[in-house]
C-alpha cells in the first residue's frame, strides 16, 4: 500500500515496495491525471545499495523497481508516456536498450523517450530515468 500526502492539487506518493528517498523529495507525485515518477537510480530494494554490473544491470533494476512501485500508484505500463534516460555511459547504451527491449517488446507499446548523456549522476549510478504517467481517469 501507498502512503501519500496531499497538498491543494499536488499529492505525493511513495511505495513501501522501493528504497525510500535519501534526500527531501517526493518519488512521485500526481497532479490530475498526471503521474511523474522522480528519477531512479537501481537501488536494490532490500539491501538499499546501487546494483552493480554496469549500465544494463542498472536499467534492469531500475525497470524492476518501477514494476514494484506501479500498484501502489495505481498505476500501469500502459499508462507510461515518456521516459526520460540519463546516462554517464552513452557508449553502453546497447546495454541499456537490451534491459528497456525485455519490458517493451512486441506485447507492449513502448512510450516516447529521450536519452541524454551526462557528466555524473547520484550516488555514482551509471543511470537514472524518470517516468511521466497520464491515466484515463483518476479515482482518488
Amino acid at each position: 500500500m501507498s502512503t501519500s500526502t496531499e497538498s491543494s492539487i499536488r499529492t505525493a506518493m511513495q511505495s513501501p515496495h522501493i528504497p525510500a528517498p535519501r534526500f527531501r523529495y517526493s518519488p512521485c507525485v500526481r497532479i490530475g491525471f498526471n503521474y511523474q515518477v522522480s528519477g531512479m537510480v537501481a537501488l536494490d530494494p532490500a539491501s538499499g545499495k546501487l546494483e552493480t554490473g554496469g549500465p544494463g544491470a542498472e536499467t534492469t533494476r531500475i525497470l524492476s523497481n518501477l514494476q514494484l512501485a506501479l500498484p501502489d500508484y495505481g498505476l500501469s505500463l500502459d499508462e507510461l508516456l515518456i521516459a526520460r534516460i540519463y546516462t554517464t555511459r552513452m557508449d553502453a547504451f546497447s546495454e541499456i536498450n537490451a534491459a528497456w527491449e525485455t519490458i517493451f517488446n512486441d506485447g507492449l507499446v513502448p512510450p516516447a523517450r529521450t536519452s541524454v548523456g551526462v557528466s555524473a549522476l547520484p550516488l555514482g549510478a551509471s543511470v537514472e530515468i524518470e517516468f511521466s504517467f497520464v491515466k484515463s481517469s483518476v479515482s482518488v
